[in-house]
């Protein structure tokens, strides 16, 4: 790959794509930005980017320089990002946004975006500084984790490793994969992922160990919760006994809280609940219920009572309505005639 040496002032400019302005001299031409480019730390990196106006995103470290190595400057038909000083910490993704403006509205064209990331290999630097020893990733059943071990040279051989038991970790690019822009994926986490992992980049006779990643596994939920309700019955008389079940078909392993809301709680009355667990009839699904108890209900337990289930994905709220009816009085009991007395005298 080129190592960029040099500058000129002009450069033809693309649409819709970037074109580094720069002259390797060696090869007596201009380097036109493909996928990705190496820079070497503590050259100028220049960026031009054709429209009027275009925005940039550039990597993290970049976003928060307080040196002013970084300068962007709009020009009649172009934009020109500049960076000088550069260090193996600006290696990331440029990114390049044509705008389109109506009177003062304007917003990306993200269709048009021209993207390229820029290595700045560093002699003493093979990972990009991180200010964190350890960073916590939580890996997710239906979600790939990335483990960002990202390398300041394309160069660089890099492979994965656990802190313990001490061993490396296969990279067999279908379970967990490896791209030198991204750093190593691990595309359908499991619980024997989690740990303690740390990547190594070798290069000639320097290699180096990045940050500590702490992966916790958990069981996220595929969409979610969809609650039932139902009432032991929608009329009661006071006195009687009521039982809410607020049930939830879930996957096995996967938290789901019920909070409920109830007439009762407006005069302070205490809240009772019973929850279960029980085996559904899916394969690796069971069933959840949250039964609230109200007993010996009054006027003020009629109303609405309402469940609602949250997992990790998202929440629901169901209802189902109460009425509380008075107890019947009984009747008085008819009193019996009184029996006449014949006197014979």
């Amino acid at each position: 790959m080129s190592i960029v040496k040099g500058f000129r002032s002009k450069c033809r400019l693309v649409l819709g794509t970037l074109l580094i302005c720069a002259l390797i001299f060696e090869l007596g031409k201009f380097q036109r930005v493909g996928e990705t480019i190496s820079v070497q730390s503590g050259h100028t990196l220049e960026l031009r980017c054709r429209g009027k106006p275009v925005q940039w995103t550039v990597p993290l470290y970049l976003e928060e320089d307080h040196e002013g190595r970084l300068k962007i400057v709009q020009h009649d038909k172009y934009g020109v990002l500049t960076v000088v000083n550069t260090t193996g910490a600006d290696t990331g993704e440029f990114t390049c946004f044509p705008m389109f403006c109506e009177d003062t509205d304007c917003r990306r064209e993200y269709s048009k975006a021209a993207k390229v990331f820029v290595f700045f290999p560093d002699p003493q630097e093979l990972f990009v500084p991180s200010s964190e020893y350890q960073e916590i990733v939580q890996l997710r059943t239906n979600w790939p984790t990335v483990l960002p071990c990202q390398v300041t040279s394309p160069e660089a051989k890099v492979t994965l490793h656990r802190e313990y038991p001490p061993s490396e970790v296969p990279v067999d690019g279908s379970e967990i994969s490896f791209d030198v822009k991204k750093g190593f994926t691990i595309h359908r986490p499991r619980p024997y992922h989690a740990g303690e992992l740390y990547c190594v980049a070798s290069l000639g006779n320097l290699r180096q160990s990045s940050i500590r990643y702490m992966l916790i596994y958990v069981s996220y939920p595929r969409a979610p919760p969809a609650p039932e309700i139902q009432a032991s019955s929608s009329s009661m008389t006071v006195g009687d006994n009521l039982r809410v079940i607020c049930t939830v078909m879930r996957e096995r392993d996967v938290d789901t809280d019920i909070t409920w809301e109830y007439p009762g709680q407006q005069i302070g009355r205490p809240l009772y609940t019973e929850d279960s667990v029980s085996p559904a009839a899916g394969e690796n699904t069971e069933k959840f219920q949250s039964i609230l108890l109200v007993d010996e209900v009054r006027d003020v337990d009629q109303g609405t009572y309402t469940c609602t289930a949250q997992n990790l994905q998202g929440s629901k709220s169901v209802s189902t309505s109460v009425k509380v009816l008075p107890k019947a009085t009984p009747k008085p009991k008819a009193k019996k005639p009184k029996e006449k007395r014949l006197h014979v005298h």
